[in-house]
């Protein structure tokens, strides 16, 4: 009966939505302050979907949710918050009642949360936390830098000595455990606090009780350093499977450790981050954001868009002149031209950002180079001759479908490489190539693409 409870309350948690029905329920609630049946409703859900539901409600009555349920709760709740949100709601928090709420929270989480406030509120809260220890620990994670390994981990972690036996392991640990939310490995210390290897539960439960943690240890323990990146950390536990890994400091000393939900939070910031760049976004926004934020976040792309346009004007205004009968014919082709260019170069960039990204591009430049150059070929002779039929039967001239045609297979083959080459160059340099891609990508090439279809025109038809 037990089990078929369990399948039945998960079921019912995949199955949550959030209906307008709801939302008025609770709001309904929340005005009558009827507060024994909001607590009944509101223990139902899982807490992330409290705050999927709280996200929904005017600040006022997110407060009167936050203040009235058990912190042991609202804590986790207040972690599964939009940030703009959490921001709003906290700073209708008391420092004390901040942390109080900071008190049920890991010290990575905890730290996240502190970390939002200003440095006055920081420390105000921190003053108020009782724990001693609890409150050492944050402030050694607030003086890491968010997006390095120190940034990310917990303190909270199970860690054993290699002189003690297999008994006393054992009834040390279960006081270790109880402070950490899921036990990933057992890290095995030395005297001076050095990580030297790891267990796992199984290694202890199938150990004499007389044996030395030394001898059962697993010395191939992956580590990472507290001043790593944090898409490094990222790379090393998605390559090697890991559900948590340790983080030391340059003397081997175990700091913490760094659990796969943080990482998938750093995972997902990125592919934020470069999908915005890709679209010409030059910082992190929502949809919600103010119309100024938004404009400091578009605006900047967008003029390089501009420029790129005027400076293609100009190159068609300095060809116009010299330019035969068939001028109208090649005028009209040139968006076309334009587009195919900033098109391909925005395909190749993207394939090697990702790559990059993936840490799954190998090799030398000049080899992606050549085969990005041999693909684009086979693109571009394909496209070509496919117009060049489009326009001989159009117009029924010869050297006027030749010269589009080809300018079209030239221009793919430049934009293959310039997006190709950007991403690669950049990221060689230190720079993130996710800023090469979208607008930058497709102005370069608009430029590029123009004037090579109006030099190639002119040299194929003969002006």
């Amino acid at each position: 009966m037990t089990k078929i409870y369990q399948v039945e309350e998960i079921q019912d948690n995949i199955q949550f939505q959030l209906t307008d029905e709801l939302i008025e329920k609770v709001e309904a609630l929340v005005e009558d302050k009827n507060d024994s049946d909001l607590k009944n409703l509101l223990n139902d859900f899982h807490y992330a979907d409290i705050a999927e539901i709280l996200d929904e409600l005017n600040l006022e009555d997110a407060v009167y949710v936050i203040k009235l349920l058990d912190s042991e709760l609202t804590s986790d709740i207040l972690m599964e918050l939009d940030e703009d949100n959490r921001e709003r709601i906290l700073k209708n928090l008391s420092a004390k009642e901040i942390a109080e709420e900071i008190e049920e929270l890991e010290t990575d989480d905890a730290a996240d949360i502190i970390s939002e406030l200003s440095e006055a509120r920081q420390e105000a809260v921190i003053s108020q936390i009782e724990d001693k220890e609890h409150k050492a620990e944050i402030q050694e994670l607030l003086a890491y830098h968010e997006d390095t390994a120190g940034g990310l981990m917990a303190k909270e972690l199970v860690k054993v000595y290699e002189t003690w036996t297999v008994a006393g392991c054992l009834r040390r640990i279960r006081g270790q455990a109880t402070e950490v939310t899921r036990v990933h490995s057992i890290y095995v210390v030395d005297k001076e606090e050095k990580l030297i290897g790891r267990l796992s539960l199984k290694d202890l439960i199938v150990a004499k009780s007389e044996q030395k943690i030394a001898d059962i240890a697993k010395d191939n323990v992956d580590w990472v350093n507290v001043h790593d990146d944090a898409e490094d950390v990222a790379k090393v536990m998605a390559k090697y499977d890991l559900e948590a890994i340790p983080v030391v400091d340059d003397n081997q000393t175990l700091l913490g450790r760094i659990t796969i939900d943080d990482i998938v939070d750093v995972l997902k910031d990125e592919a934020d981050k470069d999908y915005q760049l890709a679209a010409g976004i030059t910082q992190d926004v929502e949809a919600d954001d103010s119309i100024i934020e938004l404009t400091r976040a578009r605006l900047p792309w967008l003029f390089l868009g501009l420029i790129g346009g005027v400076g293609a004007f100009i190159i068609m205004y300095y060809f116009e002149e010299s330019l035969p009968e068939q001028a109208i014919i090649l005028f009209l082709f040139a968006p076309l031209i334009a587009a195919m260019a900033g098109n391909v170069g925005v395909q190749s960039s993207a394939i090697i950002v990702q790559g990059l990204a993936n840490d799954d591009v190998k090799g030398s430049i000049n080899n992606r180079l050549i085969k990005e150059m041999l693909l684009a070929t086979l693109n571009g002779v394909i496209l070509s001759l496919f117009l060049f039929l489009f326009v001989f039967a159009w117009e029924q001239d010869f050297k006027l479908a030749l010269a589009i045609s080809v300018s079209l297979v030239a221009v793919i083959i430049i934009a293959g490489l310039i997006g190709t080459f950007i991403p690669l160059f950049l990221d060689t340099r230190g720079i993130d190539p996710a800023i090469a891609t979208g607008p930058f990508i497709t102005t370069s090439n608009d430029i590029f693409g123009i004037v090579i279809y109006l030099m190639i025109s002119k040299l194929i038809l003969g002006i």
